[in-house]
């Protein structure tokens, strides 16, 4: 397996927080009819509905849920075209739009793929408003586009010769991609597989340069086969079939393949697939190794030596830690720490051992000899919140770097293990952006109502009408954290005036497994109380003279979740809120969401017939009567993970209450607005809203 291939998997979590700045923040039968509207019709800026009596936050029920989904599926076809016409966004003021277009243009390239002989980058940028891949033929040199379109498409890996990308392209948000492969120069696309409907991804290239090994659910959507493809003669094979949610993580010389079975959310078991005799059908072996029924998180690579496979698990303590494994006894290599070690990668050539630690949201690296497992030290790095190793050559001797701190975007640099030397390769846009224009980041915390202290991430802007309004926004996932570093997203409303503030609630990654897990199944109403708490914290501490500050709610994805139960299970906490791409209802949600994410998510949430009770309990659209502040729905229609019925059924549920609320649907866009002119609407209409019900003002330096 290439080691370009499984360290960006790794470290896909870096690549896409970069990504972010150009992309969603945290950043996703027909619905009922709506009544008929022009569709000219634009949603009317929501005002405050009257004062309503407060309500305990826990059940009884307030509002039943419907006892059967008040739509089917998700993707487009399960929106009809009068709700589309209807909720189409409308435009922004002037004012707005340039100031968001101005934020979008902060922007930096992704990590990217260093080709075997260190000569050249390829990496993803959105510097045409989608992201496609470039090339840069040496430090500091002008990039060359490779790719182009519409669609956004992404490096997935280099082949070892370095004569051919391997690159993946996803249509309208769909998050189906398909697999193609590009001369490393330049020029037409081939494509390896891109169906509709499927999900097509890249495992790994063999070493030998010969095959590219893929996933897809073409056969049943809640299933991958693993396939391999021979370029030469581009034609296909099924390696593996069977039942199950699979990866193939790596490989060895002789053609044995360590499989991954996802059977939860941060659930795997593996196994070792042997080749068998190609005349004896049903020969090949599946060797269990690690993990098998016991619901527990894993991820793995193989070592240096033989019958080694190394190993990162909180399996044996609360955090996450690096181990060697073999013939079933784990051994630890990385030192005991009150930190999780968050990623690892080893390269092709089996010398290093890179990991990092997740300090508190900070990311810091280490190394291993590969053999020896004694740290190696590193050279010397400049200062950063996070350093981030994302690919190496297969020979082992260069490592792309990406390097970000909260007031600059992040920066790819190569580090030359032969010489120890660092070069910068590549920088970011920052176009009209004075020294200094960027908010720090500073690492704070709020004390929960059963006094756990819940970490938060806060920004501040330059100036504000005080008391500065605040929005507190929450992360997707849920199962992530925020952490500390640049977000030009979060500048938008820190420059708009706003206290931007990011707590990390108990069921965030990067705490260990005791937090992590702490909201899973029916557990999550004992700690949903952590939304609540935020903003009785923000109203009691973030006051002048005695004056609270007004505050919002703002997320995506499981984030615009938290931001529906803000609004609410506990109404009156949050002066008004954003939810972009929130589920509303986690039963219907459960039902639609693509077969091959259900099984994950019932993990997590639980199980839509044997917990539906639970469910019900934490959906917001239980508790609409409670609601008393105005809300701003935001969603992509092709949204395969939440469907878009969930942000148009509790808008018309709303709207059938008479409460103040509007909703934005995006008719060529998914989990989050990729395209540059979806962003600026998704983040002029944020703004726009939250300025509207909250206050603001300018927050950047200088006069008005």
């Amino acid at each position: 397996m290439s080691s370009s291939s499984t360290q960006r998997r790794r470290h896909g979590a870096a690549r896409r927080s970069l990504l972010g700045l150009l992309g969603s923040l945290a950043l996703s039968a027909a619905c009922a009819p709506a009544p008929p509207v022009p569709p000219a019709a634009a949603p009317r800026p929501a005002a405050s509905a009257p004062p309503a009596p407060p309500s305990p936050a826990g059940p009884p029920l307030s509002t039943p849920a419907p006892e059967r989904p008040g739509y089917a599926g998700h993707g487009a076809a399960s929106v009809s075209p009068e709700i589309l016409a209807r909720y189409a966004p409308p435009p922004l003021p002037d004012d707005v739009s340039r100031r968001i277009q101005a934020m979008l243009d902060v922007r930096a390239p992704s990590g990217g793929v260093l080709g075997p002989d260190g000569r050249a980058l390829y990496f993803t940028w959105t510097i045409t408003g989608t992201r496609q891949v470039f090339r840069l033929d040496g430090p500091q040199r002008f990039p060359l586009q490779l790719t182009g379109g519409e669609d956004p498409t992404v490096v997935a890996d280099v082949t070892p010769d370095g004569a051919r990308l391997v690159l993946s392209r996803d249509r309208k948000g769909e998050e189906n991609p398909g697999l193609y492969l590009q001369d490393a120069k330049g020029g037409p696309l081939v494509a390896i597989q891109h169906m509709p409907g499927v999900q097509t991804q890249l495992q790994f290239v063999s070493d030998d340069g010969r095959h590219v090994y893929y996933r897809a659910n073409d056969v049943k959507k809640d299933a991958y086969v693993i396939y391999r493809y021979d370029i030469a003669s581009r034609q296909r094979e099924v390696v593996f079939d069977r039942e199950g949610i699979w990866r193939a993580v790596d490989a060895t010389g002789d053609g044995r393949l360590l499989l991954a079975k996802d059977v939860g959310s941060n659930m795997s078991e593996f196994f070792e697939w042997a080749p068998g005799a190609k005349a004896a059908p049903g020969a090949d072996a599946l060797t269990p190794l690690f993990g098998q029924g016991e619901r527990e998180d894993y991820k793995a690579l193989y070592g240096a030596a033989p019958g080694e496979i190394l190993v990162l698990t909180p399996r044996l303590g609360e955090h996450r830690r690096l181990y060697s494994w073999k013939a079933g006894k784990l051994t630890p290599i990385s030192p005991e720490i009150p930190f999780d070690v968050s990623a690892f990668s080893i390269d092709r050539a089996r010398k290093r051992i890179l990991y990092t630690v997740n300090e508190r949201g900070y990311t810091r690296l280490r190394a291993l000899d590969a053999r020896s497992h004694r740290e190696i030290k590193l050279p010397a790095l400049p200062a950063a919140d996070h350093v981030t190793p994302v690919s190496t050559t297969r020979d082992g001797r260069f490592t792309t770097l990406l390097l970000e701190t909260s007031t600059s975007p992040a920066t790819a640099h190569v580090l030359d293990w032969t010489t120890g030397k660092l070069s910068q390769w590549h920088a970011p846009s920052m176009p009209e952006m004075a020294p200094g224009a960027f908010s720090a980041t500073t690492l704070e915390s709020y004390p929960a109502r059963d006094g756990a202290q819940i970490p938060m991430f806060v920004r501040r802007p330059a100036r504000c009408e005080r008391p500065c309004p605040v929005i507190v926004h929450f992360h997707g996932g849920p199962e992530v954290q925020t952490r500390a570093g640049f977000s030009a997203r979060a500048q938008i409303f820190v420059d708009a005036g706003f206290v931007f503030v990011e707590p990390n609630v108990r069921g965030s990654d990067g705490y260990g497994k005791t937090w992590l897990h702490a909201d899973d199944g029916a557990k999550r109403l004992d700690v949903i109380t952590d939304i609540e708490d935020a903003a009785k914290f923000v109203k009691a501490s973030f006051g002048h003279e005695g004056r609270p500050p007004k505050v919002g709610i703002f997320g995506g994805s499981y984030g615009g979740y938290s931001s529906l139960i803000g609004m609410t299970m506990f109404a009156g906490a949050y002066d008004a809120g954003a939810a972009v791409v929130g589920m509303s209802n986690l039963v219907t949600f459960l039902q639609n969401t693509a077969p091959y994410r259900r099984i994950l998510r019932i993990s997590e949430y639980g199980d839509p017939e044997k917990d539906r009770d639970a469910l019900l309990k934490l959906s917001p659209i239980t508790y609409l009567d409670r609601v008393k502040a105005p809300l701003l729905i935001v969603q992509g229609v092709s949204d395969p993970r939440v469907p878009a019925g969930e942000s148009v059924q509790i808008q018309q549920a709303l709207e059938a209450r008479k409460i103040p609320s509007e909703l934005i649907l995006f008719a060529d866009e998914g989990h989050g607005a990729q395209k540059r002119d979806n962003q600026v609407l998704q983040y002029g209409h944020l703004v726009r809203f939250f300025r509207a019900h909250l206050g603001g003002g300018d927050g950047r330096q200088g006069e008005k």
